[in-house]
């Protein structure tokens, strides 16, 4: 690995000709290569191409021997699969990229996209919560869902049962965004193929993940800082003290978004999480008019940039500085689980620095995240 620090830190240019567009998808299926790595990649090589060919001589430099890039034959495969299906590729910097998922310090450089893209104009709010969700929430859920929708709102969740089925459907008529944690192509849970195909006619589905990939434990995590990323507000309405939707909430406010939450029944173990992110200074959500009111520029309130304006990307750190820290977290994990938060604390980071180090080694298979916060050493 180099030491070479970012000579501008400008946003790259979108791929312009479909040879770019191969290269920029080569890269990023790369093995090590994440999101964080990406874009530390094309800082210092400049092109997707230049920094192909330099991966083999960085990888032996760090100590990985044998390393290989991604073949052309595998990228090759995943482009036909996607046009077999109709899916469209979105990448950083095009016109229909969402600047909220821009301004991301490990924003994902494409995704795959089966739907509207105009829906990705509109301001978006995410609505998250239990699998095992109570009655009242699922009805919480979808009429909540029903009046951002008809207010404008773009609804993101992420196509898990529970909360996040009712959200899609509440919002379904007037469009909405599932995040999915596999390939844009691989529906799961099953039982929710047939909403999946009327988001795909009337909303959206989006994945970062190659064509066909089954998700499995670690995908989630990464699934959900998509959601935190792609919306001005989380709304958690359903949760557990320790739960993926939490970590959704987490993630939104190490990006500076709005957290939000529907208090529940204190005696309800699925409420407990959020009356604590209620206590711990959410807004409390009654309805919709909470969350519009919430949202509703003041004079002191920053807006959103427009979706169509030139994103600012963070400078990316360089390579040696992100192997250093990766090591620092390696040092410091075991395979016992310990709390996000408190190796986050240990590091002296802030949760949006620690975040893109913590998804390149998960996405590498080095360390894995479970539920309520917790992650530990892959053996």
């Amino acid at each position: 690995m180099n030491g070479h620090t970012p000579s501008s830190t400008h946003p790259p240019l979108p791929p312009t000709t479909e040879e770019d567009r191969f290269a920029w998808l080569r890269l990023l299926r790369s093995r090590r290569v994440g999101p964080a790595t990406f874009w530390r990649l094309m800082a210092e090589h400049g092109t997707a191409r230049s920094a192909l060919a330099a991966l083999p001589e960085m990888a032996a430099a760090a100590g990985v021997t044998g390393y290989e890039i991604c073949p052309e034959g595998v990228v090759a495969a995943e482009v036909r699969a996607a046009r077999t299906l109709g899916a469209r590729a979105l990448f950083y910097g095009e016109p229909a990229y969402p600047a909220l998922l821009a301004a991301m310090p490990d924003a994902p450089p494409m995704l795959w996209t089966m739907g509207r893209l105009d829906l990705l104009a509109r301001p978006a709010v995410a609505l998250v919560g239990a699998r095992n969700a109570s009655s009242l929430a699922l009805r919480m859920a979808r009429a909540l869902a029903h009046d951002l929708s008809d207010a404008g709102h773009l609804v993101v969740s992420g196509l898990a049962r529970g909360v996040d089925a009712a959200a899609h459907e509440g919002a379904l008529a007037a469009g909405t965004l599932a995040v999915q944690a596999g390939g844009v192509d691989v529906i799961y849970p099953a039982e929710n193929a047939g909403l999946a195909a009327a988001i795909a006619a009337k909303g959206l589905r989006v994945s970062e993940q190659p064509m066909g990939l089954e998700p499995q434990a670690r995908h989630f995590p990464i699934r959900n800082r998509l959601i935190a990323g792609l919306a001005a507000a989380t709304v958690v309405i359903e949760a557990a003290p320790k739960s993926g939707s939490l970590i959704t909430a987490q993630l939104a406010l190490g990006l500076g978004r709005e957290v939000m939450a529907v208090p529940g029944h204190p005696m309800d173990p699925r409420a407990g999480g959020c009356l604590n992110l209620i206590r711990d200074g959410a807004i409390l959500v009654r309805g919709a008019q909470d969350v519009l009111a919430a949202l509703a520029p003041t004079p002191t309130r920053r807006r959103p940039a427009a979706p169509n304006a030139a994103p600012h990307r963070p400078a990316p750190r360089p390579l040696r500085e992100a192997a250093a820290l990766h090591r620092q977290i390696l040092d410091r994990l075991g395979p016992s689980p310990v709390a996000e938060d408190q190796l986050i604390r240990d590091l002296a980071l802030s949760a949006a620095q620690a975040g893109p180090l913590l998804a390149d080694l998960e996405l590498e298979g080095r360390i894995a995240r479970s539920e309520g916060g917790m992650v530990a050493l892959v053996a």
